[in-house]
């Protein structure tokens, strides 16, 4: 739990957070309101969202990848999973988080971020390959399948650029200051310091999508 509760400190840090009185006072449970603006269809608009800050970089982030992915297959008929990149803004590996916000944004604009999300923890964590250019990113997307010249496209586009610019301001609004974390119907939120551990956040995440 030691070792948990300096990861989060280490990263909150790095994002400037720890030194913001508002953002050491935030409360769990938020009452402003914040979402992420995804325009949603239909069908997705009765069910409840959990959103998951993450990062490639992150052991705990790529603990949680399996399990949660069980986690929002069971809850598939009622909740809608949505992940955000970590993007620190102003620390040392800003541009590198960028870099892999901007791989993240393209296979999801892909369609491909169900097959290959956890292929990129493993490819950065366990082989430290280095994906955060394009053509660093688009040579190994190509390797796992994905068409190069769409992945190029796709990484080059504004609506992926903006995403990977916007993420640093969505770990601000949702008061983010540990990882893996993840905020359901934006207001209640677990993490593996709050839920005791990663293994046991999606049994946090089940008391959480119910009390919402």
């Amino acid at each position: 739990m030691k070792s948990l509760l300096r990861t989060a400190a280490v990263l909150a840090l790095a994002g400037g957070l720890l030194s913001s009185p508002a953002a050491a006072a935030a409360p769990d449970v938020p009452h402003d309101g914040m979402h992420l603006g995804h325009p949603r269809p239909v069908r997705e608009a009765a069910k409840r969202e959990a959103v998951e800050f993450f990062s490639y970089d992150c052991y705990h982030s790529q603990q949680l990848e399996l399990p949660l992915e069980r986690w929002a297959e069971r809850h598939r008929g009622d909740v809608v999973l949505r992940r955000v990149p970590a993007v620190w803004a102003g620390s040392p590996d800003e541009q590198v988080q960028l870099g892999h916000a901007r791989l993240y944004y393209t296979l999801e604009r892909l369609g491909q971020v169900d097959r290959l999300q956890a292929e990129v923890f493993r490819s950065v964590r366990e082989q430290h390959a280095d994906l955060t250019s394009e053509d660093r990113a688009a040579d190994w997307a190509q390797l796992h399948g994905v068409d190069a010249a769409g992945f190029r496209e796709a990484y080059r586009s504004a609506e992926v650029q903006r995403a990977a610019q916007d993420a640093s301001g969505l770990l601000i609004r949702y008061r983010v200051d540990e990882l893996p974390t993840v905020v359901v119907q934006d207001r209640y939120r677990t993490a593996p310091s709050k839920a005791g551990g990663v293994e046991q956040m999606p049994a946090e995440l089940d008391r959480l999508v119910e009390q919402s």
